[in-house]
C-alpha cells in the first residue's frame, strides 16, 4: 500500500491498541489518510468515529468525550482548521483533559513556499501542550510503522499523564504526501506490535508531599472544593468537620458539611472573618468572595494538588502545597460548623424565597435544572451566570449523592465550545444530559447544534437562559450607574436573535418555557434526543435581584 495510507493505518490501530475508543474527524483532503483509517476502524466497530464540520465543535465534542471516556483523538486538516483547536485545546491545557489533536500537514518540501493551506504548524499550540511532535511525511523505509506506533504511544501516555500525574493535549503534526487515498487492493493493515509500554507513574514533585499529610486540629478550617475537586474534599471535611465550600462541578457538593451559598457567608465576620485555615481541593474560580479569602495574610492555605506540576495559588499565599491530607478526628470547634450550618440554611431558605417571587429570573432556573437531576444523568453547565447562578441557588445534595455528574469546562472558564462539550460528554457516557447556559453562550456555540444525518444523536437536552446579551457583566463594576450611558452596547451586547428559528434551521426540537410551571414540565422527563428549552429572563433586573437576595440573606441571619 501506498506510504500514506500505510502509516494512517498503522497509527490507528496503535490508537485502538492503546485503548482509544473515540476519535472526532472534521473532513478535509490532506488528513484523508486518517479519515480512511478512522472510517475502516470504526466499521470494525473498534472505536466510535464522530464527524463534526467545525473544527472548533470537532474539538470541543473530543473535549466532552475525553471527559467521559478517556484520551480522543481529534483530526484536521491542515491550514486554518488547525488554528481552529485552539480554544478548546486550551481548555484542555488547563482542565486537565487528555485530547491527541493529529493535524496534517504538507510535506516539508512545499513549506514556506505559498502552497495551497499550508502555514507553520509547528508549535502551534504552545506551552498548552503536553507533548509535540512534527512528523515528516512517510515514505516506506523498513521500521516506519513500528517509529510511528512508538510515537503515538509517547503522545499518548503525556496526554493521559500515565507518568507525570498532568493529562492534557499532545499534539502529532502529520505530513502526507500524496497518494492521500488507499490504493484499491490495499487491503487491511496487519501493523506490527508497538515496540514501548508505558506504565504508572514515577515522578515525584519534589515540592509536594509524598504521604498523606496529617493536619493538626488548631485553626478553625474550611475546605474550598473548586471544580473537579472530587470526593476526597468532601470524605476530609466530613472526617474532620470542617464546613466546606464547594463549587457544582466539584464533585464534592453534597453531604452535612457542604454549605449553600457560601459566597454571601464569607464575607461576614461572624463567619468568614473567623477563617484561619483553608484546605484548598480542585481549582477553584467562581467567587470573588472565596478568591479574596485565599488572598488573606492571615489565612494558612493548605492546597492539596496531587502529582501535578502546578497547584491552583492565584493569591499566592499557599503556605503548602501536599498530594493529600487526613484528618486525625473531628474537630474540637464543634460549634464552628454548625454556625456554617445554620447560616448556610437560613441563606438558603432566603435565596429560594427571593428567586420564587415574581417573574422567573437565573437562579430560580437554575435551582428547578439542579432538582430535575436524576440518578445517572449529567448536567453541564455553561460559564458566566449559569454555573454562578447553580452556586448561590442549587441546595447541597444529600449524603451519598453522586455530584460527580455535574461539569464545566473551567480550565479557562470561556463561553467558547459547551454545546459541544455536552455533546461529547453524552456520546461518551451513553447517559442523559442537561446543558444549562446562557444565551451568548448558546450563539456562541450554535454549531454544535449541527449533526449530520448519519451521526450518532446524544440525549441532550439544552436550557438556555435568554436575557439578550452579556448579564454577568451588570453584576460586575461594569454594570454601575456610572458606566450606564456605554454599558448596553459595549457590555450588555443584546443581539435580538430569535433561538427557535436557529433551532428549527438546525432541526432540534425547541421550546419556551416563560414561567416556573412551564419549566419543570419541560424538565420532567429525562432528555431523549436533542431538544432546546429557552426561558427568557429580564437582565435589566440583575442588579437589583441580586441586592435584594443579599438583603434577604442579611436580615435572615440578623
Amino acid at each position: 500500500m501506498n506510504p500514506s495510507t500505510a502509516a494512517a493505518r498503522a497509527l490507528v490501530a496503535e490508537l485502538v491498541r492503546r485503548g482509544v475508543r473515540h476519535s472526532v474527524l472534521a473532513p478535509g483532503s490532506r488528513s484523508a489518510p486518517l479519515a480512511h483509517a478512522l472510517a475502516d476502524a470504526a466499521g470494525r466497530g473498534e472505536l466510535r468515529l464522530h464527524v463534526r464540520i467545525d473544527e472548533r465543535v470537532a474539538a470541543f465534542t473530543a473535549l466532552g468525550l475525553a471527559r467521559g471516556s478517556g484520551p480522543v483523538a481529534v483530526v484536521t486538516t491542515s491550514g486554518t482548521a488547525v488554528a481552529s483547536l485552539h480554544p478548546a485545546v486550551l481548555e484542555a491545557a488547563h482542565g486537565g483533559v487528555p485530547l491527541l489533536l493529529l493535524t496534517a500537514d504538507r510535506p516539508h518540501e512545499v513549506r514556506g513556499t505559498g502552497a495551497n493551506q499550508t502555514t507553520d504548524q509547528v508549535r502551534i499550540f504552545g506551552t498548552a501542550v503536553r507533548f509535540f511532535a512534527d512528523v515528516p511525511a512517510p515514505f516506506g523505509r523498513p521500521g516506519e510503522a513500528a517509529d510511528l506506533r512508538n510515537l503515538v504511544a509517547r503522545a499518548l501516555a503525556a496526554a493521559d499523564g500515565v507518568r507525570s500525574g498532568d493529562p492534557g493535549p499532545a499534539h502529532l503534526n502529520l505530513a502526507f504526501r500524496e497518494p492521500l487515498v488507499p490504493d484499491l487492493d490495499s487491503g487491511a493493515d496487519s501493523g506490527s506490535e508497538s515496540p514501548v509500554e508505558v506504565t504508572g507513574a514515577v515522578r515525584v514533585d519534589p515540592l509536594a508531599a509524598v504521604e498523606p499529610v496529617l493536619l493538626d486540629d488548631g485553626p478553625r478550617t474550611v475546605v474550598v472544593a473548586g471544580d473537579r475537586a472530587g470526593a476526597a474534599a468532601r470524605e476530609f471535611a466530613e472526617a474532620a468537620g470542617h464546613p466546606m465550600l464547594a463549587e457544582p462541578s466539584s464533585g464534592a457538593r453534597a453531604g452535612a458539611c457542604a454549605i449553600g451559598p457560601y459566597r454571601l457567608l464569607v464575607p461576614r465576620p461572624d463567619l468568614g472573618g473567623r477563617i484561619e485555615r483553608a484546605v484548598v481541593f480542585g481549582h477553584p474560580t467562581l467567587s470573588r468572595p472565596v478568591s479574596a479569602l485565599l488572598a488573606r495574610s492571615d489565612v494558612e492555605i493548605v492546597v492539596v494538588a496531587g502529582r501535578g506540576p502546578e497547584w491552583p495559588d492565584a493569591g499566592r499565599r499557599a503556605a503548602r502545597v501536599v498530594s493529600s491530607v487526613h484528618a486525625g478526628g473531628p474537630s474540637r470547634h464543634g460549634d464552628w460548623l454548625s454556625a456554617w450550618q445554620q447560616a448556610g440554611k437560613a441563606a438558603q431558605q432566603a435565596v429560594d424565597d427571593v428567586a420564587a417571587a415574581g417573574p422567573l429570573t437565573g437562579p430560580a432556573v437554575a435551582a428547578a435544572v439542579w432538582a430535575a437531576r436524576q440518578p445517572g444523568e449529567y448536567l453541564m453547565t455553561g460559564s458566566s451566570n449559569p454555573v454562578r447562578d447553580l452556586d448561590l441557588a442549587a441546595a447541597p445534595s444529600p449524603a451519598g449523592a453522586d455530584d460527580g455528574s455535574v461539569l464545566a469546562n473551567r480550565g479557562l472558564a470561556g463561553i467558547d465550545g459547551t454545546l459541544s462539550t455536552a455533546t461529547g460528554v453524552a456520546l461518551a457516557t451513553g447517559r442523559p444530559t442537561r446543558a444549562l447556559v446562557g444565551d451568548l453562550t448558546f450563539l456562541h456555540d450554535a454549531g454544535g447544534l449541527l449533526l449530520g444525518p448519519l451521526e450518532e444523536q446524544p440525549d441532550l437536552q439544552v436550557v438556555v437562559v435568554n436575557d439578550d446579551g452579556g448579564g454577568i457583566f451588570a453584576l460586575l463594576e461594569h454594570g454601575e450607574p456610572a458606566h450606564a450611558a456605554r454599558f448596553e452596547r459595549v457590555f450588555g451586547t443584546p443581539h435580538g436573535a430569535d433561538l427557535a428559528a436557529l433551532c428549527a434551521g438546525y432541526g432540534v426540537p425547541h421550546r419556551r418555557a416563560s414561567d416556573l410551571d412551564s419549566l419543570r414540565a419541560a424538565l420532567a422527563s429525562p432528555p431523549a434526543g436533542r431538544s432546546v428549552v429557552e426561558v427568557p429572563v429580564d437582565r435589566a433586573a440583575l442588579r437589583d435581584l441580586h441586592a435584594r437576595i443579599r438583603a434577604a440573606v442579611d436580615a435572615a441571619l440578623s
